[in-house]
């Protein structure tokens, strides 16, 4: 339809000229001295006409020209592109990095230099290329600083692949001055900058940002969030304010968690804090029932050993067949001297699962009581045992 248009316009247009140099007596002079042309004013309109035809036929074979330039390099630079990620892809850096480096050069767009260089800024790094590495990413900040992010997300990245969390931390800083919601690449870089600097709580405090966001694991941030709290809890085994503070703070239902529960006692433990690892694990038990919270019952013994031994019995009603609460009870009894208890218990656990463990509180059973032939069988039985799972 256009084109038939335009045939029109040409055709009217031709028309229009003919009935006007028909009617037209007229005479045109064109003087460029030293030269002097006169020509019949019809002849110098028609001549105009063609000039400006031609003119316009040479403008748009140009125009065709360098338009085919571009299309054929906007071409050559997604082919690169591809090939380079594809061959990333399939393992095979070096053509990645050779292929990603041309694009790099041949695009036009920020979008497709700052893919470009970072495809082959990986591919440098994987290939141990550290000069050539900060080079394409050097190169795509300072030709396509519109995706900044995009750089310093994957030289963040590489710091920490180093293990240079505080220049990572400093990139990102860098990166957030200029505000803005953050991706979640950026996020989780953050994370795992934070993680290897031991900050936990900053660490938890991305874990809640990352869970509102849609595009995100839920099942990596609850065991992201779990593991964070378990060594949140063990950098403050140093203070007792700071742990209490932190402990009284968690859920309920985090509190039932055994893991936590476990790095709670131990941290309690070693500030010698035995009333609190005690109501820790007495609150646990009866719901989790795990046998790392019944053993460490026995780990820390002040004057409520006796209230302890009462609450492992009333546990082993419910559960009379565990090794792990019958070596306890033998361990608490063994305490307050109760040595018949104490023998009999230990010797339950042994009946249930041969462990050296119980072996060890055997022997040192039968040591105080002056039964060293049966101590020294048990230090045998306890260290064969210990032998047998190191093999």
């Amino acid at each position: 339809m256009k084109l038939i248009l335009w045939l029109l316009a040409l055709f009217a247009a031709a028309v229009a000229v003919t009935l006007a140099a028909k009617n037209t007596t007229g005479r045109a002079l064109i003087e460029a001295p030293p030269y002097q042309l006169e020509l019949p004013l019809d002849q110098f309109i028609l001549a105009v006409a063609v000039a400006f035809f031609v003119f316009y036929i040479l403008v748009r074979f140009i125009l065709g020209i360098f338009g085919f330039s571009q299309r054929h390099r906007h071409k050559k630079t997604d082919e690169m592109l591809l090939s380079g990620l594809k061959a990333y892809f399939e393992g095979d850096y070096v053509k990645s990095q050779k292929n990603t480096a041309i694009a790099l050069k041949l695009a036009d767009s920020s979008t497709a230099k700052a893919i470009s260089a970072v495809i082959a800024a990986r591919s440098a790094q994987i290939l141990n290329e550290v000069a050539a590495r900060d080079q394409y990413l050097n190169t795509a900040l300072s030709q396509a600083p519109d995706e900044k992010s995009l750089c310093l997300a994957a030289r963040t990245e590489f710091m920490l692949q180093k293990g240079d969390y505080q220049e990572a931390l400093r990139i990102l800083q860098s990166l957030y001055s200029e505000g803005g919601l953050q991706s979640v690449a950026v996020l989780q870089l953050e994370l795992e900058a934070q993680q290897q600097a031991g900050n936990w709580d900053a660490v938890l405090e991305l874990v809640d940002i990352l869970a509102k966001r849609q595009s995100v694991n839920k099942t990596l941030v609850r065991k992201l969030k779990h593991d964070a709290q378990i060594e949140n809890i063990k950098s403050k085994a140093t203070d007792l304010q700071s742990l209490n503070q932190y402990w009284q703070c968690i859920s309920p239902l985090d509190k039932m968690d055994s893991k936590l529960s476990v790095a709670a006692v131990r941290a309690y433990i070693s500030l010698g804090n035995c009333n609190m690892a005690n109501k820790i694990i007495e609150s646990n038990v009866p719901m989790t029932w795990d046998n790392e919270l019944i053993e460490l019952y026995s780990e820390c013994l002040d004057y409520h050993v006796s209230r302890q031994i009462e609450c492992a019995e009333v546990w082993l009603r419910v559960h009379p067949n565990n090794a792990i609460l019958l070596l306890t009870l033998g361990k608490l009894c063994t305490y307050c001297e109760l040595w018949g208890k104490a023998q009999n218990y230990l010797e339950a656990s042994l009946s249930v699962e041969p462990g050296h463990k119980a072996h060890f509180a055997l022997a040192q059973l039968n040591e105080k009581l002056g039964k060293h032939e049966l101590a020294m069988d048990h230090y045998n039985k306890g260290l064969q045992l210990t032998l047998k799972q190191l093999s």
